[in-house]
């Protein structure tokens, strides 16, 4: 299936700390628990072949039932899981977005990306060189931690931007990210364009800075947001030149409501890679914020059908064919680019499977305070944990949805067994399974912990009721509460090892140009 070109989604259903632990290259994560969330953007086709995977439990069973009620027909279990993948001698990777990070590395190793390092960097700092360091990560995670003098151009803006940046074909242009695959793939990326500029990327990005020893920056916010007319003629210039390099189509609209009517028969994303404040302004319908850069960084969270038809969306050309091209060198064919902007406006809903607006069984805030004050009520909340644990009402469990089971037998219920969750919508979906584990009577806190805080009422920080371990989310390096330095360095070597693993897993179409 991973080899004959029709389209395939393998879905590991397993939670997102489990999953980096071991699992095949290609596999989309779609944790059990939040599986009506995230799964109908990801997977939109309903005849869509599918693969759930686990690890011999019964994740997979139970995700064919939701999947069949949803109305997807063409669902299969991996006999065995990730441990019957490996029995039968097939490689198993650990991490998250790997086939992208697996590809940075690719790219670096075939076109010799040149690189400077954390010493030289500081040295050229200090020296004031003639220089501009550009961040291509999101913004959030440039305001987090950065480095010195560094300003945020996230990847797919870096073409359209730099002309204005570095204006002066003597400056010296540094690339970083967090670590690695951005770096080499936003340096590259200036390079294929052609900018007179010389380029290097920062090899191992903040954290190979920080493990150098140097101090980073937290809460700046230069961003390059404006392009003058001269620097949009000298981007659009270079991405034509990238387009007929690669290939890549131009669409107009009316292609796209064609391919539209194709969708029962072919798998259609639509990605707006203009950055987030743009979509909000202004999108096509249908369309998903799919900043470029992250798009090239984490496919697998964008597009959960291998082999489907990709449209790139960005009026000005210049993101969208930038990423059309490392998206074709990652092995996507059918990739176009489509010059509009649209005018719906803000960020729409996640498609829900299931009927979300039937559910019953709620009680509002107001209620549960009355009934905590009684002493009638046991809350447990869903939520993920790095929100649970920014705050959560008081006195509320923490679990997973997926292992409510489990949960449920360390929580001693006292009253009604009240749901909660970031907007309520899991906890609805929840009520009924829960209430199958329960004699208590259950119900769901309507609007969730955004309703609880919108009435006013306090959060807790506490972390002493955890009634599961916090499986459900992967923590980056520096994120990590514990030797965050043994951290960065154990995962810029995973990224460097990734090479001799997906020669031997054999599945990539890796190619550069």
């Amino acid at each position: 299936m991973l080899s004959d070109g029709a389209e395939l989604a393998p879905i590991d259903l397993r939670e997102e700390l489990t999953f980096s632990q071991r699992h095949l290259l290609w596999a989309r994560n779609v944790p059990l628990s939040r599986l009506e969330l995230r799964f109908a953007r990801l997977v939109p086709r309903h005849a869509t072949r599918i693969v759930l995977i686990d690890d011999g439990g019964d994740l997979a069973v139970r995700a064919a039932d939701v999947l069949a009620q949803a109305g997807y027909t063409g669902v299969s279990i991996l006999d065995g899981g990730v441990t019957g993948w490996e029995k039968a001698g097939f490689e198993l990777f650990s991490g998250v977005n790997v086939p992208s990070k697996a590809f940075g590395e690719h790219v670096e190793h075939d076109s010799g990306t040149p690189s400077i390092s954390a010493d030289e960097l500081d040295t050229l700092i200090r020296n004031n060189a003639d220089m501009v360091v550009v961040d291509s990560r999101p913004f959030d995670e440039y305001q987090r931690v950065s480095i010195p003098t560094s300003t945020n151009v996230p990847g797919a803006e870096l073409v359209l931007r730099i002309h204005d940046i570095a204006p002066k074909p003597e400056t010296l242009v540094v690339v970083n990210c967090a670590g690695r695959t951005r770096s080499i793939i936003g340096a590259q990326s200036l390079i294929n364009a052609g900018v007179p500029n010389k380029v290097v990327a920062l090899r191992n990005g903040t954290m190979g800075y920080n493990l150098a020893g140097f101090s980073t920056e937290s809460g700046k916010s230069r961003r390059a947001l404006t392009t003058s007319e001269d620097g949009l003629a000298r981007a659009k210039a270079a991405a034509d030149r990238i387009a007929k390099r690669f290939k890549i189509k131009r669409i107009s609209l009316a292609t796209v409501d064609c391919w539209r009517t194709q969708e029962p028969d072919r798998t259609l994303y639509m990605f707006d890679v203009r950055n987030p404040e743009e979509y909000a302004a202004g999108h096509l319908p249908g369309a998903i914020s799919a900043p470029g850069g992250q798009l090239v960084q984490a496919t697998d969270q964008y597009a959960g059908t291998l082999g489907a038809r990709i449209v790139l969306i960005d009026e000005h050309e210049v993101r969208a064919a930038m990423t059309a091209s490392w998206l074709k060198q990652m092995g996507w064919s059918d990739v176009s680019v489509l010059a509009e902007k649209g005018h719906e406006k803000g960020f729409p809903a996640a498609p829900v499977l299931g009927n979300v607006a039937a559910l019953e069984h709620t009680v509002d805030a107001a209620a549960l305070v009355r009934l905590l004050k009684d002493g009638k009520a046991t809350i447990v909340d869903l939520s993920l944990s790095p929100a649970y644990r920014k705050g959560h009402i008081p006195g509320a469990w923490f679990a997973i949805r997926s292992r409510l089971k489990e949960a449920l037998a360390k929580i001693p219920v006292t009253g009604e067994l009240v749901l909660t969750s970031e907007d309520g919508i899991l906890a609805g979906l929840a009520v009924n399974e829960a209430q199958a584990l329960t004699q208590a009577p259950v119900a769901s806190l309507h609007g969730g912990n955004a309703a609880w805080r919108a009435a006013g009422h306090p959060l807790s920080t506490d972390m002493n009721m955890m009634a599961d371990e916090p499986l459900d989310v992967w923590l980056k390096p520096y994120e990590r509460p514990n030797d965050t330095t043994s951290a960065m360095s154990e995962y810029l070597a995973w990224e460097t090892d990734l090479l001799p693993r997906i020669a031997r897993d054999g599945t990539t179409k890796f190619m550069t140009k």
